[in-house]
């Protein structure tokens, strides 16, 4: 019996000690695993610029400041066993959404994928014609070519069949710029040594694809069409100084909206006559475009600039107010009225151009 039981007994032990071995070593495989895995499940790009003769501990600090590495320690026992000895040298635009064995693939062989050729930025509530600079730099085409390009008729039904945001209403006889308030702002690396206007143009309607497919249940749920969403975004976006302000300006355009009264927007104005100033003048609030909503109600027949998923989203929620009226002051703060003797009285008190 007493060697039985000490059998019995040295198995427990042995069993425990495997179950100890077994976790740890599970547990380990885990972190490392980990550790050496993608840092976001969500894509965002990232720079890095990998210096000429850094060794493969400094290519993880690199990469580690540039928020691609879970874990420093994991990251070290994958560069000492596993990381080649001839990294190179480049500048590299990376995805967060990348583990970091194919993050040191990719520098091994310089891949052509992920070398950053150049980069330019679109900025929310700029234009058209704005964007067309940028492009033109990037492309080396001229800011004239660039425009022609996004006017022709023909690639533009190309557009329109490729994404579902975009339709016939771009092609209107009084629409300025047919992509306008299409291209999403951010911005964007350019992994072609020479890239064409297209290319760049299909890059930021398929951000702005992505980045509206993250709202489309909400935007459907508007009293809008997708495209009149926004044409009244654009306009907001253009109007409010400070984000916290947006909703509450979409309510006051909806109020002028449900009462049939002109948006009275000066910023379209500034779109119609392609200015941008503050004192909009009464000669100028008579001019016949479309885009002015002075002389015309409803929304003008295009966006007026470049919108954030963000601003959309304040546009659908917006503030339910019973103002019709306001005034931006030198500092930025917004008056709301009532009425337009309330409003006038405002702006004497407090008109600053």
């Amino acid at each position: 019996m007493g060697s039985k039981q000490k059998n019995r007994s040295g198995k427990r032990i042995f069993l425990i000690v495997l179950i100890i071995l077994v976790t740890t070593l599970g547990g380990a495989l885990l972190f490392y695993s980990n550790g050496i895995g993608a840092t976001s499940m969500t894509s965002k790009n990232v720079t890095v610029t990998i210096k000429q003769g850094s060794t493969s501990y400094e290519v993880l600090e690199q990469l580690d400041e540039a928020g691609l590495v879970n874990s420093r320690l994991a990251g070290r026992i994958y560069m000492k066993f596993c990381a080649p000895d001839n990294l190179k040298a480049n500048v590299y635009a990376f995805n967060k959404n990348m583990t970091l064995e194919e993050i040191i693939r990719a520098i091994n062989i310089a891949d052509k994928k992920y070398l950053l050729h150049k980069k330019f930025t679109v900025i929310e509530g700029s234009t058209i014609p704005q964007a067309a600079v940028k492009i033109a730099d990037i492309t080396g085409a001229s800011k004239k070519k660039v425009l022609k390009q996004w006017s022709d008729r023909n690639y533009l039904k190309t557009l329109i069949d490729k994404y579902w945001f975009l339709n016939d209403d771009i092609l209107g006889k009084n629409v300025m710029y047919p992509l306008e308030g299409y291209f999403y702002p951010g911005t964007y690396f350019v992994m072609s040594e020479k890239p064409s206007v297209k290319e760049c143009t299909e890059q930021m309607l398929d951000h702005m694809d992505k980045k509206l497919k993250s709202i489309k249940p909400d935007m459907e749920k508007s009293r809008f069409s997708i495209r009149e969403l926004i044409i009244f975004a654009s306009i907001v976006e253009s109007e409010a100084n400070f984000e916290e302000d947006m909703s509450a300006i979409a309510g006051v355009f909806m109020n002028r909206l449900n009462k049939n009264m002109n948006l009275q927007s000066d910023v379209t104005i500034n779109y119609a006559t392609q200015k941008k100033h503050v004192d909009v003048t009464v000669v100028e609030t008579k001019i016949d475009s479309k885009y002015n909503t002075y002389k015309y109600k409803g929304l003008p027949p295009g966006p007026i600039c470049f919108v954030l998923t963000d601003t959309i989203k304040s546009c659908i929620n917006y503030e339910k107010n019973d103002y019709l009226y306001f005034f931006a002051t030198k500092d930025g703060q917004v008056i709301y009225s009532r009425t337009y003797a309330e409003h006038q009285r405002v702006v004497q008190e407090n008109k600053w151009y």
